[in-house]
């Protein structure tokens, strides 16, 4: 039985396909919306469940996944840059410092709906003026909470990983190959 993934993201997908999970994509229908000083764990969880509601009427007896990736450090919430400029900015605070990578994640089928979190700690290296405009010159930075993609140039910028690497990448993986394994022992080849 194929998963409906409630995301467009490339990276979620390539995940999926790594660990040989079948699903389908849709786009969920929600509007994200980041408050200031919001915080990190519930703004993700509850982005999460509300991409799976979006799409559960498509879902036709499949479980649903969707997922919501943030960075965080200091408080403050790193989402996804609106522009060049504001990419800069959230480098160059990113640099030399450790921030988390917060996850919420949201498995919903008609009889129950789950809603967990991961989270990673991304040490960068300290960096340079000139380094971060070459990294955002690259484009690589659109689209990326905090503005850069482990799996691509940015993985240069990050100097240690604590945790789940492809939740950095945007799908913490091994929570929900944990998840799939309670919830359907070996349909999915886990569990």
């Amino acid at each position: 039985m194929k998963l409906l993934l409630a995301s467009t993201s490339p990276q979620r997908s390539a995940i999926l396909e790594q660990l040989r999970i079948p699903f389908d994509v849709v786009a969920p229908r929600y509007e994200e919306d980041d408050p200031p000083g919001a915080d990190a764990i519930r703004l993700v969880r509850a982005h999460a469940q509300e991409k799976a509601r979006s799409v559960a009427a498509e879902a036709a007896g499949r479980p649903v996944l969707a997922v919501d990736t943030t960075v965080a450090l200091g408080g403050r919430i790193y989402g996804k840059a609106a522009d060049a400029v504001e990419a800069a900015a959230m480098l160059s605070a990113l640099g030399g410092e450790t921030h988390v990578v917060v996850s919420g994640l949201c498995l919903l089928t008609e009889e129950w709906e789950l809603v967990e979190h991961d989270a990673t700690r991304v040490t960068f290296r300290p960096l340079g003026e000139r380094e971060v405009g070459a990294y955002v010159a690259t484009g690589e930075w659109q689209g990326r909470a905090g503005a850069y993609a482990i799996q691509g140039l940015g993985a240069s910028l990050v100097k240690a990983v604590e945790g789940d690497y492809l939740n950095v990448v945007g799908l913490p993986g091994a929570l929900l190959v944990r998840l799939l394994a309670e919830r359907f022992p070996g349909q999915y080849g886990f569990g």
